[in-house]
């Protein structure tokens, strides 16, 4: 592994753990909300995407550079989009499940494409390329998704203890972003953690590998 490698990793692997933390957030917030209407959907979304999308334009933008440029061109309109989605988001808070379902998968469609594509031709190149290609995916799944959602799906249903409920458009919509928000960030996680692992400078390697020439030589 070369130095400029070793640099870019050291750089590069808590941008991803930082990217993870909106995620997490998003997810756990849905997790242990009763409320899955489109009006708290938009509103976390909103919040998740605003604050994930200036660590992406922000932070990664800044350490992608040199060979890793696809990466960061694709940081910087991935950043800024999600940024305008969560402003959107939260503007149209009050705009219903068609709003939701509108909102969130036309933002996943082009942010999941954009990522996805940067890192399919940064791949063997740019270190943390795979996870690009990983999270654009995992963005692309989100959205067809949500176009499967029917905006008018209402389901009836009896739980063990006879008690009657509906599942609606809303709450599969809002499950799905929670959903969707633990994978990528757990994922995240275990890649900025990788990454990091991935540090150790020549110098130890050199020193770790010092006794075994020194025998060889003997």
């Amino acid at each position: 592994m070369s130095e400029d490698e070793l640099t870019f990793r050291a750089a590069y692997w808590p941008v991803l753990l930082l990217r993870a933390l909106p995620a997490l957030a998003l997810a756990a917030f849905i997790t242990f909300s009763s409320d899955h209407s489109p009006a708290l959907g938009l509103a976390a979304f909103g919040a998740f995407a605003i604050l994930s999308g200036l660590i992406t334009a922000g932070l990664g933008a800044r350490v992608l550079r040199g060979p890793a440029a696809r990466l960061r061109t694709s940081a910087l309109v991935q950043g800024s989009l999600t940024v305008v989605a969560g402003v959107a988001a939260l503007l149209a808070r009050d705009g219903g499940v068609l709003v939701l379902l509108y909102v969130v998968s036309v933002w996943a469609v082009v942010t999941g494409f954009l990522e996805l594509v940067a890192g399919l031709r940064s791949r063997g190149r740019v270190p943390g390329a795979s996870d690009a290609v990983t999270t654009g995916a995992l963005t692309v799944v989100l959205a067809v998704a949500f176009l499967l959602v029917p905006p008018d799906l209402v389901v009836q249903y009896g739980g063990v203890e006879q008690r009657e409920g509906q599942l609606t458009a809303p709450v599969v919509a809002v499950g799905l972003l929670g959903a969707y928000a633990a994978i990528v960030g757990v994922f995240l996680v275990i890649a900025a953690l990788s990454m990091k692992w991935g540090t150790s400078t020549p110098a130890a390697t050199s020193a770790a590998d010092a006794p075994r020439t020194t025998e060889s030589a003997s």
